[in-house]
């Protein structure tokens, strides 16, 4: 799919230089929100509250160790029936506490979603603002880790503009 947009670009930019002036530029987003101060606050609020859950999980880690640690001491003294008892209920904490630490997972990715999608829908139309004070014809996403941008002059890069941008928005 990101060969397709590097392939449109270039067959748009082609296409349009015999017509106008094509004006190409890219924002890396991921960057943009990360440094925008509504992205950075998102990103503390989603540390605090991934602490907390961490907080609780390790509690409970910590319990189910006792209870391990109490196992096997007793398991030389106990009798076959009590010990497999046990050994039943270790493992029923232990099932208990990956349930919890998956929907604790599952609780942290929902509050992410949430906190980020209206970033990113600002983000949206700020790059779409920036892109027509700067007369782009288009703006590509660049993902460090993807290499979408294969090369570009620095001017073209229009992330810093973006976050002053996003910023100054209210």
């Amino acid at each position: 799919m990101k060969t397709v947009y590097i392939l449109v670009a270039m067959m748009m930019t082609a296409s349009m230089a015999s017509a106008a002036e094509f004006k190409l530029a890219y924002v890396d987003v991921q960057k943009a929100i990360e440094k925008s101060s509504a992205g950075k606050k998102a990103k503390e609020e989603m540390k605090k509250e991934a602490e907390k859950k961490n907080k609780d999980l390790e509690k409970k880690k910590a319990d189910i160790d006792k209870m391990r640690e109490d196992f096997d001491k007793k398991k030389s003294v106990l009798a076959e029936e009590a010990l497999a008892k046990k050994a039943q209920e270790l493992q029923e904490e232990m099932q208990k506490f990956n349930q919890i630490a998956q929907k604790a997972q599952n609780e942290l990715g929902k509050k992410e979603n949430d906190l980020l999608a209206p970033i990113v829908e600002k983000m949206k139309k700020v790059i779409e603002k920036v892109a027509k004070e700067k007369s782009l014809s288009m703006v590509i996403q660049s993902n460090p880790t993807a290499q979408i941008v294969l090369y570009a002059q620095a001017d073209s890069d229009i992330t810093e503009d973006v976050i002053k941008a996003f910023d100054k928005e209210k």
